[in-house]
């Protein structure tokens, strides 16, 4: 459960109402096309496993690549960030080896609320492609996806 901020009080939301909302507003499409996600799998009741796609940002060596990721969302979901994993090869600042975003290093996760949503997170991550440390770092080959 998380809360919401109401007039003058919180409401508190159960964990599967908040993943239903995003679901929703993920397979609408909002937003900017950059950014999209969804559940693996429609039969997932618990709604814990979920793949995000980022288009990369223009003008960077990201620029027109498709990055999937593996995300995870936890029982504790939205109280504590999921588990974000590129399937996607990329070199970026605060993703190691494996894929994995590490959670000390990268700023949006490190900075976690319940108010952040899968839209946000993938967002932050777009973006963070585009800073300086990241929009001309050497890529793999595109299309090259990461061991298991």
């Amino acid at each position: 459960m998380y809360r919401v901020p109401g007039q003058g009080q919180n409401v508190v939301v159960p964990r599967n109402f908040r993943l239903l909302e995003e679901l929703e507003r993920g397979e609408k499409g909002i937003g900017d096309g950059t950014v999209s996600y969804g559940l693996n799998n429609s039969d997932d009741m618990l709604m814990t496993h979920w793949t995000g796609t980022i288009i990369g940002p223009p003008g960077t060596v990201h620029d027109c690549r498709i990055y999937t990721l593996d995300i995870e969302c936890g029982a504790a979901y939205p109280n504590e960030p999921p588990k974000v994993r590129f399937v996607t090869c990329i070199h970026m600042n605060g993703v190691d080896k494996r894929g994995r975003l590490d959670y000390k290093h990268f700023e949006p996760i490190k900075n976690w609320t319940s108010s952040c949503t899968l839209e946000s997170l993938l967002t932050a991550i777009r973006r963070d492609m585009a800073q300086p440390h990241n929009r001309k770092l050497p890529q793999p080959p595109e299309g090259s996806t990461y061991d298991v």
